[in-house]
């Protein structure tokens, strides 16, 4: 059996983690991986962590680092080292080779083409440990995980409400329910996902340009995709469309009613994030099918009375089958005159693979 983790390599997952998490870092496609190694002693030799798609990653870095010392040392990182031959060569190997005589593992991989790296090792005479700060490690890497192990993005609904319920006014208007306070915190949100997604009746009517915006109103340098859902032809001039006004941004038209063929398909171009900012038929399409996975509400102390229900008939005809999400959290946005509230909430819980 594999020793127990050391105080000193449970510190270094700590530190393994941090780096992974170092900003500038992309939330995708990859995961973020971080790793140090550590020579007999406690002390580090080297550290490394992964800077996206088609460069080193956490493990091929910190050998680099660490060159000819590598030998004898602990390798505590952050994911399971991969078991395969993309962009790079698989970590797995070059720990070995290296010399690497231990490896400590917060994370299996979860995705079947890269996995194997345990084995591997372990077939080379290098020890193994798992399960070292695991739920801290699947948190980093939260929807990157969900997206392998489901098989679809993760979907975050986003929605704007006045206290009854209402997304728009009687007369249609919209803008603007909630406050620039509740505004700025929303592009904060968009700018953790890959995709944005919303259906052609909000292209057609609100004529939204789902971009993510600094402070200042100016397109970030990364900027998800914009997805469109729905089998209605989109006119030229609908702003989604304008490449030139959306700091580069790429849209897409997924000619499909079916919330689950349209993930199939965000799937395929390998996205793992998608931000429900569409109207209320396409969230209750999304809601009833069970594919929302994080509720984002802001509320705002306002009262309409009449007008567009946040959400459209979801089938529910008595309060004993009422959907009523886990909050995980409510807070009164900071800076915010007309103080709304966010509102976040799990609509069915989500189980973590045991770690082995």
């Amino acid at each position: 059996m594999s020793a127990a983790p050391t105080p000193a390599e449970r510190d270094a997952m700590t530190r393994a983690l941090a780096l992974a998490a170092t900003d500038g870092v992309p939330l995708g496609p990859n995961p973020r991986v971080g790793c140090v190694l550590l020579a007999e002693d406690g002390a580090t030799v080297a550290e490394g962590f992964h800077r996206g798609a088609g460069t080193a990653h956490a493990e091929a870095d910190a050998l680099a680092r660490a060159g000819a010392a590598a030998r004898g040392t602990t390798a505590v990182v952050t994911l399971e080292p991969c078991n395969h031959t993309g962009r790079t060569g698989p970590c797995a190997r070059a720990l070995v080779d290296a010399g690497v005589h231990r490896v400590v593992v917060a994370q299996r991989d979860p995705n079947p083409v890269a996995a194997g790296g345990t084995e591997t090792l372990r077939s080379a005479g290098v020890e193994v440990v798992h399960g070292v700060m695991t739920a801290e490690a699947r948190a980093l890497n939260r929807t990157w995980t969900f997206a392998v192990e489901r098989g679809r993005p993760f979907v975050t609904w986003k929605l704007a409400t006045t206290l009854d319920g209402r997304s728009a006014a009687a007369d249609g208007t919209s803008r603007w329910v909630s406050s620039a306070a509740a505004r700025r915190d929303t592009h904060r949100l968009r700018a953790l996902a890959d995709t944005m997604l919303v259906g052609t009746g909000t292209v057609l009517v609100d004529d939204p340009l789902l971009t993510v915006r600094d402070d200042d109103g100016h397109p970030v340098e990364r900027q998800p995709l914009r997805a469109v859902m729905g089998e209605r032809d989109l006119p030229a001039d609908r702003r989604v469309l304008d490449p030139l006004r959306s700091g580069g941004a790429e849209t897409v038209h997924l000619r499909t009613r079916d919330p689950h063929a349209a993930l199939a398909e965000l799937r395929s171009r390998d996205r793992q994030h998608v931000f429900l900012e569409g109207g209320p038929t396409l969230a209750a399409a999304f809601v009833a099918a069970g594919l929302v996975d994080e509720v984002v509400a802001y509320v705002a102390p306002a009262f309409l009375g009449a007008g567009l229900a946040s959400v459209a008939d979801l089938g529910i005809t008595t309060m004993s089958a009422a959907l009523r999400p886990t909050v995980t959290d409510v807070t009164v946005l900071p800076d915010d005159p007309e103080h709304n509230v966010r509102f976040t909430m799990t609509p069915h819980p989500t189980r973590p693979q045991e770690e082995a």
